[in-house]
């Protein structure tokens, strides 16, 4: 948009019904015309626009006319009858809409026989909702009013403030205007819900007034925010301590949907089992990390702003480093340090790829908005942002940070704001902003080669960098950024660190205390984003000395095994033996890591009987004892490290590489549960939950279509929402033809949300056993499918078909069925680029393997 117009204040009245079609607004937007002009460029998509007019700022109306002239991407203009000057005027329509199916815009959804709506506007539906301003850079303040069934409850980002009846059956309620907000955050909802008050957040050295706290949720389901509403107080004043500022906003609304988003003042949650007597604890850790993003979100995303969704990283990627940062300050017991390093080397897998994108991705249509959302902004950007803070210092770092949201507070600003604000506390600025934008403006993976040499009776690390390419990509590796690389190394009093700004292409670092016989680990605590390979004597070295290294440094050394073999540098019986010491690892995280690189060799490589029994063997001997001794249910006053370690080791083993004996004991249980489900006895509030989704996903398997009937009666019977997620994923286990071609009828159910119908399309793993017949039907229905996905996750289903497929042929076949939809559907055309490499490296590495060396 231009901007020599400019929203100041959006009046915002709309009458809405959630059990009718359609709603209705009126919107009065104060705009600064900064020059003179007969037209108005603005948002509108789908909008019926039956009035509009002009005030001028001496009061004199105008006639103004409405047409969306780029409906596909909704883009309207406002034609005036005459040229009015520079000023502030008044910009008025009425105007009616569709309520949406899908979760974006204002969408209609059921719940329990109920009707509600509720406004999901990220990344750009509001255009869909009013006539608008819908860029980041056009924060204005909103003043809402909805007139709604009297039966029903309104809420809103900010305090309610009045309320009167509107005409019988009818009230009108009243916000307080807001604070500057793009509107990509204006959110508000209609419908009989459940709200319950906690004791408000007590005031504090930032913030002196209580902050009222209220838990929201489907009709009866308050209470399945109460777990939630009771950690909040924590994280809050965590975030308000870090920063130096208060919560900026008048209230804090948590609301039960089943998925997360930031609004101001009325946070999007999930909950973890309405009723259980006790969640899992992953369910627990799982809550508790995304309020602690959606919460980091009120001051990196909403009280600072991005301009334009270029740098989308300044809102994502610092909250989820701030995630990681306060979970790991509030719950070290959760490991959070060990979360961040495998988020982290995720993102480096997608950032191998040649069709990657940079963080700070120029962004020139919708379809770019939409892939905006993905690994390389939240994980690569939060691992670069934590490679700097480790590098600069954490006090340092924090330093630069509340200058950045102090200094923005309610403002849209572009990546230099907090790039010079960081770099101001180096005594090198000029140097690390160099570095800085060198990971933010180019795509990829640095690849940092280390050799232990001996130099004039010392020992030093020869250290060279390039692009990390996986074996088949036609790339060019000659490229070069700011890296900081922090090395640990042994010598004979311990182990000692040492860094260096690698900002050539070769460079040499000094090991002081280092001998012949010292271990070197090239990325010290794991904190940098690049992948390393050593020398073959340092590498053997580094893998007898694997205790000494810490956890997340274990991860880093799983992670150097897999970039050599994707490398072509070590075949896969090298990868069995480098990672099998790791299995033995106390830390369930790291033990627990080579599983994703055997199942890839297991799935692609192991041909005959012998190379897959191999493997097989790996797995029972590395993991199966263990989850002898824990048993398949949850025990009275067990650990949640157990439970964990269940949790982890169950899926793998029972559908990944099928081991018998765990099948065995699932399938007794879900055939119980099956049972219970039928005869009206079963009590989801009394299950393991982890272990159920288990049990009833190898009775899928094993019993077919009637045990798949069972589940999805049982799904459409409502209740628990988050039970019936779950049975969800239980479903989602069927393989067999018969099954699997139900579970694709089930999934174009009218009734079905897009969350659930990816649900139920998304495999478990790779041993999809119909495939022909699946992507036969993708193609057929692609149309739909898409349609019914919310905003960016139509960009994901191309890689979602990916993930069994290892084949030129495959990627053919996947850019042929998504030819049409990649230029219809936005972010569509990058989610097919980035999904045929993948199927393509995948065979190239396939190709260059020699199964042999599985048995030898």
């Amino acid at each position: 948009m231009p901007e020599w117009a400019q929203p100041l204040l959006y009046r915002v009245a709309l009458r809405v019904d959630p059990e009718q079609a359609r709603f209705s607004g009126d919107v009065d937007i104060t705009v600064a015309l900064r020059k003179p002009s007969d037209h108005l460029w603005l948002h509108g998509q789908g909008l019926q626009v039956d009035r509009a007019s002009v005030t001028d700022a001496a009061g004199t109306a105008h006639a103004a006319h409405y047409r969306e002239v780029l409906a596909d991407v909704g883009v309207a203009r406002i034609d005036l009858d005459g040229v009015l000057p520079a000023q502030t005027i008044h910009l008025r329509m009425h105007y009616s809409a569709a309520l949406a199916d899908g979760v974006q815009g204002l969408y209609k959804t059921q719940q329990g026989g109920q009707a509600y709506a509720m406004a999901q506007m990220e990344p750009i539906s509001a255009r869909t909702v009013f006539p608008c301003f819908d860029e980041p850079a056009f924060r204005a303040s909103f003043a809402l009013s909805l007139t709604v069934p009297a039966r029903d409850i309104a809420l809103a980002n900010t305090r309610q403030i009045a309320q009167a009846a509107a005409g019988p059956g009818w009230k009108t309620v009243v916000f307080a205007p807001s604070k500057p907000l793009p509107t990509y955050l204006l959110a508000f909802g209609v419908g009989p819900w459940d709200v319950r008050s906690a004791a408000s957040i007590a005031p504090d050295a930032y913030r002196n007034t209580p902050l009222p706290l209220r838990s929201i949720g489907y009709a009866g389901e308050a209470d399945s925010m109460r777990r939630v509403a009771a950690f909040t107080p924590s994280i809050i004043q965590a975030l308000e301590n870090y920063y130096g500022y208060g919560y900026p906003w008048d209230k804090l609304d948590l609301i039960n949907l089943g998925g997360g988003m930031e609004n101001p003042g009325l946070v999007v949650l999930d909950d973890v089992g309405s009723g259980v007597p006790q969640p899992s604890p992953a369910a627990m850790r799982g809550a508790f990390n995304l309020a602690a993003h959606e919460f980091a979100h009120q001051w990196t995303g909403n009280t600072v702003t991005m301009a334009w969704w270029t740098d989308t990283w300044l809102s994502e990627a610092f909250t989820t480093w701030m995630q990681q940062k306060i979970t790991m300050q509030l719950h070290p017991e959760y490991r959070g340090d060990l979360d961040r390093v495998k988020l982290l080397q995720r993102a480096m897998a997608n950032d191998s790829l040649l069709s990657a994108r940079a963080i700070r991705q120029p962004v020139q249509g919708n379809g770019d908005i939409m892939n905006a959302f993905d690994d390389i902004t939240y994980e690569k950007g939060a691992g670069v942002l934590g490679m700097f803070e480790h590098y600069l210092g954490e006090a340092a770092f924090q330093q630069g940070l509340r200058a950045y949201v102090h200094q923005h507070a309610m403002q849209s600003v572009a990546a230099a704001a907090v790039v010079d604000a960081i770099a101001q506390q180096a005594s090198d600025s000029a140097a690390v902003k160099r570095a800085f934008y060198s990971f933010l403006d180019q795509n990829g993976v640095p690849y940092v080669r280390a050799k232990v040499l001996t130099q004039h009776g010392q020992t030093v690390l020869q250290l060279a960098q390039m692009r990390y390419l996986p074996l088949g990509a036609n790339g060019d590796g000659e490229r070069h950024w700011g890296i900081p690389v922090c090395v640990r190394y042994s010598t004979a009093a311990g182990s000692r660190d040492a860094c260096t700004l690698l900002d050539t292409a070769q460079a040499t670092l000094a090991l002081p205390g280092a001998d012949a016989a010292s271990w070197v680990m090239p990325n010290a605590g794991a904190q940098g984003y690049y992948r390393y390979a050593l020398d073959s004597h340092s590498l053997a070295t580094l893998a007898a000395h694997t205790a000494r290294l810490s956890d997340v440094e274990q991860l880093a050394y799983a992670d150097a095994i897999e970039a050599s073999f994707h490398h072509g540098d070590i075949d896969a019986g090298e990868v069995l033996a480098a990672l099998r010491p790791l299995a033995d690892a106390p830390a369930r995280e790291v033990a627990t890591a080579p599983l994703a690189q055997v199942a890839w060799i297991y799935r692609h490589l192991a041909h005959t009987d012998a190379q897959r029994a191999a493997v097989v063997q790996w797995v029972t001997t590395a993991y199966l004892p263990h989850l002898q001794r824990l048993g398949y249910q949850a025990r009275a006053g067990e650990s949640d490290g157990d439970a964990l370690w269940r949790t982890a080791l169950v899926p793998p083993l029972a559908f990944e590489f099928k081991l018998p004996a765990v099948r065995a004991v699932l399938l007794q249980q879900g055939d119980a549960l099956l049972a219970a489900m039928r005869n009206g006895s079963f009590d989801a509030q009394h299950v393991d939950r982890e272990m159920a989704i288990a049990a009833l996903g190898v009775a899928v398997q094993e019993r077919g279509e009637a045990a798949l009937q069972t589940l999805a009666t049982a799904e459409e019977g409502g209740g628990d929402s988050v039970w019936q997620r779950q049975l969800v994923q239980a479903m989602a286990h069927a393989n067999d033809s018969p099954s699997a071609a139900q579970l694709r009828a089930l999934a174009l159910d009218p009734k079905l949300d897009g969350v659930a119908m990816l649900g139920l399309l998304m495999t478990t793993d790779g041993n999809v056993m119909d495939r022909d017949a699946r992507w036969q039907w993708f193609d057929a229905h692609l149309p739909k499918l898409l349609a019914g996905l919310p905003g960016p996750a139509a960009a994901y289903m191309p890689s979602m078909l990916a993930m069994e497929a290892c084949s030129d042929a495959d990627a053919t076949r996947l850019q042929a069925m998504f030819g049409g939809a990649a230029a219809q559907v936005p972010g569509v055309a990058r989610g097919v680029a980035q999904a045929g490499e993948t199927i393509h490296l995948c065979g190239a590495l396939r190709a260059a393997q020699d199964p042999a060396a599985l048995t030898r």
